[in-house]
């Protein structure tokens, strides 16, 4: 098997001079075909937590970019852990306060873009979805009403989908916490810990 970095290492200096950049190109050629049906085929292949996303009509979103002076997520040992992101779809921020101009379901469903988005972080983190072992923890605040007592019912967006995508393993610890105010007016932001197979 050839591979790109190895490309201008070859030995065309035995070759004809007349011949050499024939040489040169023709492999270049079916290195540039070789890493274009590889590419193709990453795409067409699923793991399995993808493929089972994708039946329940879902997909990975695009990461975000850090608000801050921080890191998306921090890998030490088997850890992975997730920096908060707030509730997002297709790029824009979903803003609001459940109790005032969003109701529960609405903050459900944000909770469970916040998840989508985690999933994307983890995937970052392990290079495969497949390669987590278990959601550790998950913290979720929910950008409601003084005295709104349903952030649980709100925060299990989060924890539905993460239990229905890897079963036993995405039961967590939780905490769901009801706030006077997130970044950007989010509805919803959630913070995780997972441990990957090692």
């Amino acid at each position: 098997m050839i591979y790109a970095e190895e490309v201008d290492l070859l030995p065309v200096t035995l070759l004809p001079f007349s011949h050499r950049g024939i040489f040169s190109n023709y492999v270049k050629y079916i290195v540039h075909q070789y890493w274009s049906e590889r590419s193709r085929h990453q795409e067409v292949w699923l793991s399995a937590i993808e493929a089972r996303l994708k039946s329940l009509g879902f997909q990975l979103p695009e990461p975000p970019a850090p608000g801050g002076n921080y890191v998306p997520f921090v890998v030490q040992d088997s850890f992975v852990f997730l920096a908060g992101v707030i509730s997002t779809w297709n790029g824009a921020v979903i803003t609001g306060t459940v109790g005032a101009d969003k109701s529960i379901q609405n903050g459900y469903e944000a909770a469970r873009a916040c998840a989508l988005v985690q999933l994307t972080n983890l995937k970052l983190a392990l290079g495969d979805l497949d390669r987590v072992d278990r959601i550790i923890s998950l913290n979720g605040y929910v950008n409601a009403v003084p005295g709104f007592g349903e952030s649980p019912q709100v925060i299990n967006g989060a924890s539905d989908l993460l239990v229905e995508l890897f079963g036993s393993r995405g039961l967590h610890a939780r905490a769901a916490i009801g706030v006077s105010a997130l970044p950007k007016n989010a509805l919803v932001e959630i913070q995780m810990v997972a441990a990957a197979q090692v």
